[in-house]
């Protein structure tokens, strides 16, 4: 017996020295990349240089002080207990300090960062709390070593174009910061090309990568073991996908040679290591006799980022070319549907990769999540066993508009807030400075002009800040008074919020008691940015309260873009900010209360009653009223970025306002077309010009208007992922109707028999130029509400002229939808809650319907 068992040992010896030799010599095989920038900093390790795990050779600290700029010399010793030797000592910071790097070579660069609180006997290092930065990127923004017990890997591609790069690390106010290993490598040019292809629209081209910093979140060697840096030429680590498997025996882990995988022409053995194409989970078997579910993997993502997605395909499963077909999809939307390997590579066991940007709004998922899937092309498909794989997939986040990768504060903005200043940062800060000084100063000269103006009779006047507002007040141009909102906390800052323009300034103690400690029974809604309360202030007024979670560092950008943007407006048809408070760090702004609610909720999905086709004109014009407003009415036009119909609120009257600020830009000037920003909206109602060519122009509001006017209409989401495919997208399928002249046949059932004809015609004309591919083709907000107006005009005189209960010849009569349209909108729409229509398809949903109960194929 225990003959056999040393036999068993040595075999097993002898198969890892071959396997392990076997990928030593397939990666030998492979041109390796030589970097023209490479700096491997161990820091804090005292004497020789440190040889890692993977063999490359990374300088002490001694030797690369030459890089470093810092006020003070602090290492930090391990003495041998961390894991790896390059977590073994650690520099240490307590105000800002700097790495700076010559680069010889512009381009793409590795930043990668090693961090794990160590022993010292002076500083704790689990306590540090500190930001890094690059001159144009943020890295990591507050990042809080107390939640690090294991080591910390971090891995960037930044874009370098510059003769050298700054790595700067800045402790919050009573903090430190720290850094235990530090690379900055070339990448090679060919990694990351300039184009990829975008989840929505399907198909759409997404260009200027080059633009955007990446994070590298996952990066997974699918059905295959972990890859370490030893065996990759680029230093990557490749970690095996099972833990992200939703459904483990859905699939089947399979595996070839690495040494019959052949790079085509034009794919860079670069991209991937030769091991990573060599294994692919495919689809298990379960014996059923039709299969038609997918493969799953969950994975955790921040959705407030967008991502690039790399998808690695390698057909080492078929016997014979055009045997394997198979769709992609991501977040429950697809991806690419019918991806045939075969035509793509003309031969087997070949790499292909696809490059996929995800837009933040397509990130919907419960639980921050990411879901890909691949699966068979389904029944009615031709040809091909059901069958579908994936090799290999990198998830990367990309940076925001604010050039950050963790949060929205932008490197100006950390610096100015608690850098030294040095450099640009230096005269950013006194730039800023400058103009805050001459702002107090026109401040305090509109005040004493004010003074000399004051009325006779300012003494016997309830305030004195009646008369004392700026200078633009009046009209519907400013806020209420502090007198009209009566006292806060103090007549200052009461003062100073009303003449801004800002409102009245709430204690949070007055905001619990008005919404009765924030009681979950008079929560209003919920949104990105918090719970939205019903409030009841001292003197009987009901009020809307927005709650923003103070975790959200999203929320803090748009608490402060809702008060910039609505302290510049007032019209009938926006809704008003009453006042804010930002009181022990909570961010609450206070509305009026729109009584009757999102305009969603009397379309379709809440049970309420319908509204008529009158009421629904109205409530369009008077949206567009606001829009418009928007757009040509403040001294520099406002795009508002997120026009959906539950940004679209009613008041007791049914007057309809415009709601929701948080992600408004200013318009460009007169000698800018656009705003070049990162693209941010709602899936569904976002416009496919601004998607592609991150442009924003007023004309994104129009194309998203429109959307809203088919949904008024066909009362069904702009979006519902439960419906058939042509049917998903509602703009695409009302156009498609509208030009086979049946749009009839998806009007609302509840007013399709009281629409005047020439009133529809002119609604839907409006509707369909406002979703024209191209703004430049798009009607102006203006030339809209003149068609509404127009729209409501032939309404009301077709019903003075037969009466409103008068289905006469002038009116559309009632035509009953094709019978697929009216199971699926009342299955897929009518019963489902306001909130499921930007969700991604659920296991309940057609895309799915096979799935519930298969263990495997």
């Amino acid at each position: 017996m225990d003959t056999q068992i040393r036999m068993v040992m040595v075999v097993v010896v002898v198969v890892v020295a071959v396997v392990a030799g076997t990928m030593e010599a397939a990666l030998g095989s492979v041109a390796r990349f030589e970097p023209a920038d490479s700096y491997l900093l161990d820091c804090g390790a005292q004497g020789g240089s440190t040889k890692a795990d993977d063999g490359r050779i990374f300088k002490s600290d001694t030797q690369s002080t030459s890089f470093l700029s810092t006020p003070e010399d602090i290492q930090a010793s391990a003495n041998g207990n961390a894991s790896s030797p390059l977590y073994q000592s650690a520099r240490i910071f307590t105000e800002q300090s700097t790495y700076t790097f010559f680069v010889s070579q512009p381009g793409r660069h590795w930043v990668r960062l090693y961090f794990l609180p160590i022993h010292h006997p002076y500083y704790n290092l689990s306590d540090a709390v500190f930001s890094v930065t690059t001159d144009r990127i943020v890295l990591l923004h507050n990042f809080a070593a107390r939640n690090v017990a294991t080591p910390v890997f971090k891995e960037y591609l930044v874009n370098l174009t510059s003769e050298s790069v700054s790595l700067t690390f800045t402790p919050t106010t009573t903090s430190i910061a720290f850094i235990n290993a530090i690379e900055i490598v070339s990448a090679p040019d060919a990694l990351i090309l300039d184009d990829a292809s975008a989840l929505t629209p399907v198909g759409a081209d997404f260009g200027g990568l080059s633009q955007y910093a990446l994070e590298v979140v996952h990066r997974l060697n699918v059905g295959g073991p972990l890859i370490t840096p030893k065996n990759d030429t680029l230093s990557r680590t490749w970690a095996p996908d099972s833990p992200f498997l939703a459904i483990p025996s859905a699939a089947r882990n399979v595996s070839v040679s690495p040494g019959i995988i052949t790079y085509p022409e034009g794919v860079s053995p670069l991209l991937a290591p030769n091991w990573v194409y060599a294994s692919a989970q495919e689809m298990a078997e379960s014996g059923v006799a039709a299969p038609n579910f997918n493969i799953t993997w969950e994975l955790p993502v921040d959705t407030s980022f967008s991502y690039l997605l790399r998808l690695h395909f390698c057909d080492i499963v078929s016997k014979s070319l055009n045997d394997l077909y198979f769709n992609v999809y991501v977040n429950g939307r697809m991806a690419t549907s019918g991806l045939d390997l075969s035509t793509l590579t003309s031969a087997l066991a070949v790499p292909y990769y696809k490059d996929l940007v995800v837009n933040a709004s397509a990130l919907t998922r419960p639980g921050n999540m990411l879901r890909v899937q691949v699966g068979p092309m389904g029944e009615g498909s031709t040809g091909g066993t059901p069958n579908a794989i994936l090799n290999g997939l990198e998830v990367m986040k990309m940076s925001n508009s604010a050039g950050s990768l963790d949060g929205w504060f932008s490197v100006e903005g950390s610096r100015i807030i608690s850098s030294q200043g040095k450099g640009s940062g230096s005269k950013l800060a006194a730039g800023v400075g400058l103009a805050m000084a001459l702002g107090a100063i026109a401040g305090v000269g509109a005040m004493v002009f004010r003074w000399y103006r004051r009325p006779q009779d300012w003494e016997k006047r309830n305030s004195f800040s009646s008369w004392l507002l700026p200078l633009h007040a009046g009209g519907h141009s400013s806020f209420m008074t502090t007198s009209q909102l009566g006292s806060h906390k103090s007549g200052y800052s009461n003062f100073y919020s009303s003449t801004l323009g800002l409102g009245r300034y709430f204690t949070f103690a007055e905001l619990q008691e008005a919404t009765h400690g924030f009681d979950d029974k008079v929560v209003l809604g919920v949104g990105g940015f918090g719970k939205v309360y019903l409030g009841d202030l001292d003197d009987g007024t009901k009020v809307a309260v927005k709650r923003g979670n103070p975790r959200s560092e999203q929320g803090i950008n748009e608490f402060q873009t809702e008060i910039q943007m609505l302290s510049k407006l007032r019209h009938r048809h926006l809704v008003s900010l009453i006042g804010y408070c930002d009181e022990q760090s909570e961010m609450i702004l206070v509305y009026e209360y729109m009584a009757n609610g999102p305009l969603r909720d009397h379309l379709y999905g809440s049970g309420l009653g319908p509204l008529s086709w009158k009421q629904r004109l109205e409530v369009c014009i008077g949206a567009a009223r606001g829009l418009h407003y928007l757009h040509t009415g403040a001294a520099q036009g406002i795009i508002h970025r997120d026009v959906k119909t539950t940004n679209i609120l009613l008041d007791e009257n049914l007057v309809a306002k415009v709601s929701d600020f948080g992600l408004s830009k200013t318009a460009p000037t007169l000698e800018q077309t656009h705003v070049s920003t990162a693209v941010k909206g709602s899936f569904g109602y976002l416009d496919p010009e601004y998607f592609r060519r991150q442009q924003l122009t007023d004309k994104s509001d129009v194309y998203s208007f429109g959307v809203v006017l088919f949904e008024v209409l066909c009362a069904r989401p702009a979006i519902n992922p439960a419906l058939p495919r042509e049917q998903v997208n509602l703009a695409e399928w009302a156009l498609q109707w509208h030009r086979k002249g049946l749009l009839q046949k998806i009007i609302d059932p509840h007013v399709i028999g009281s629409i005047n004809a020439a009133s529809l015609k002119k609604y839907v004309e409006a509707a369909e130029k406002c979703l024209a591919d191209y703004g430049v083709d798009r009607p102006s907000m203006g030339d809209v509400l003149w068609n509404l107006e127009y729209a409501l005009q032939l309404q009301e005189a077709a019903s003075s002229a037969v009466g409103e209960d008068d289905p006469s010849a002038n009116h559309i009569l009632h035509q009953q939808r094709p019978p697929t349209v009216l199971d699926t909108t009342a299955k897929g729409s009518h019963s489902r809650s306001s909130s499921d229509d930007e969700s991604g398809p659920t296991l309940s949903s057609p895309m799915f319907a096979q799935m519930a109960g298969c263990q495997g194929r």
